[in-house]
């Protein structure tokens, strides 16, 4: 079976060895993945709009290998404030409502980052 490596033009993605997604047959694994956050459109403290923005730029990648949101059959999304579950759930919802994959939300010590407070990673399988 043929690899395609799906880069996004992170610099961490050479300094850190990895990429963004890794297509092999018709399996689809996506790194962790956090949200630009850039103050305005999307602020460090908003739960929703972070997860919007992973998901948005995510479906992007998804594209670029050949997939879509609806191939996506789990998602993990990782936490650092269990609390805020209502506003990432709604926007998770937002997206994956009709699509149901499995998945799960874990709440965790920290990210790379004290301004991000969701991170998701996504397995998608084409048919």
């Amino acid at each position: 079976m043929s690899r395609q490596n799906i880069l996004s033009g992170s610099p961490w993605e050479d300094k850190m060895g990895y990429c963004r997604a890794v297509r092999i047959g018709n399996i689809i694994e996506v790194a962790g993945t956090v949200a630009i956050v850039d103050g305005e459109k999307v602020k460090a403290d908003d739960a929703y709009a972070q997860t919007n923005n992973i998901i948005e730029r995510i479906e992007k990648v998804l594209q670029d290998a050949g997939a879509s949101l609806a191939d996506v059959v789990r998602t993990r999304i990782f936490t650092t404030d269990i609390s805020l579950f209502e506003d990432i759930a709604r926007a998770h919802g937002a997206y994956f409502g009709e699509i149901k994959p499995t998945t799960g939300i874990y709440e965790i010590s920290k990210l790379v980052s004290a301004d991000y407070l969701v991170e998701i990673e996504f397995t998608a399988i084409v048919q």
